[in-house]
């Protein structure tokens, strides 16, 4: 990890190392955090920041199924995170990390309604998430023994600290058998999502992605992709996908805020199409990267700017 300077605790800018917590803060014993990822890009028009507000609503939302208050307004966060940006001089590859957790105080499983929530945004540099040359030569990715977990038992549409869990058991079974990525299947066996991101597969000119409902975080940069295909003209199907469609895809590829948009070249050592990255992935890729150097408008506002930052104290 690419530490910086000061990391925004509370209400405070503190020393990155300086940003503690208590051994027994809630979270740490039981996963009670919710948490997001957003990426700052260099842009003719200055560093922005892709769909902060699409984000901080997402965090307000996974603490709203968690029961967990967060202290802070939405745009207090917004700020907050501009901020972080700003005063760790950070432009064109920047990572905003912000997390709401329960804190120090009831052990519980069962806290009260006041316990303490803590919030905390860091942000640093951060790269290609698969490694250097991902995005345009693809990586290796296998379907994962362990499976996501089955509806009305962890929320899925929460980005919530305890799920990641599954995904730290499937990333280390593929990394452990040689892969750079896994795949988790639903519970009832169809395909769900890779361990840190969203899946899409291409056959015969169709893009297909697993509903909602198959135990997928609901990932912004999916929806940004879904929203970018249609407008180049192409079919982009929500829909049960079984296991076997991953062998006979003529392309996949990944979605995810640190992921952005990764080919698959090959699924349990199948070769992907012709084994590169296909031609409707290269257009996306094209079409969601020129929302950074000025080659596709920003007709959807996505693009919000890093200003100069706004003091956030917490609230009484």
């Amino acid at each position: 990890m690419n530490k910086t300077d000061l990391i925004w605790h509370n209400g405070k800018l503190v020393p990155w190392d300086q940003a503690q917590v208590h051994v027994l803060t809630h979270a740490l014993h039981y996963g009670s955090s919710v948490f997001e990822g957003i990426r700052v890009y260099a842009t003719p028009s200055g560093s922005r920041a892709f769909r902060l507000r699409a984000h901080t609503r997402r965090l307000f939302d996974s603490a709203k199924i968690h029961r967990i208050n967060i202290p802070y307004s939405a745009a207090e966060i917004d700020a907050a995170c501009r901020e972080v940006v700003v005063r760790n001089k950070l432009t064109d590859g920047a990572y905003i990390r912000p997390i709401a957790f329960r804190g120090y105080g009831d052990i519980g499983l069962a806290p009260p309604d006041d316990h303490p929530v803590d919030v905390s945004i860091a942000a640093w540099e951060w790269g290609t998430y698969l490694g250097a040359g991902a995005l345009e030569a693809g990586v290796d990715v296998c379907v994962s023994s362990w499976q996501r977990v089955a509806p009305n038992t962890i929320p899925a549409l929460a980005k919530a600290g305890g799920n990641y869990l599954s995904s730290t058991l499937v990333s280390l079974e593929a990394r452990d058998n040689g892969f750079q990525e896994g795949i988790a299947l639903a519970a009832d066996g169809t395909v769900s999502e890779a361990a840190s991101a969203n899946l899409f597969l291409v056959r015969d000119g169709i893009i297909y992605t697993p509903h909602a409902t198959a135990s997928i975080l609901t990932g912004i940069t999916r929806d940004s992709v879904m929203v970018l295909a249609r407008d180049l003209g192409l079919d982009i199907v929500e829909q049960a996908i079984p296991r076997e469609m991953l062998y006979i895809a003529d392309e996949i590829f990944l979605t995810g805020t640190a992921a952005e948009i990764t080919p698959v070249k090959s699924v349990d050592r199948r070769v992907v199409g012709a084994g590169t990255r296909g031609e409707i992935t290269r257009r996306l890729q094209d079409a969601f990267f020129g929302l950074f150097d000025g080659r596709t408008e920003d007709r959807w506002d996505w693009l919000e700017p890093i200003d100069e930052p706004v003091r956030i104290e917490k609230r009484a």
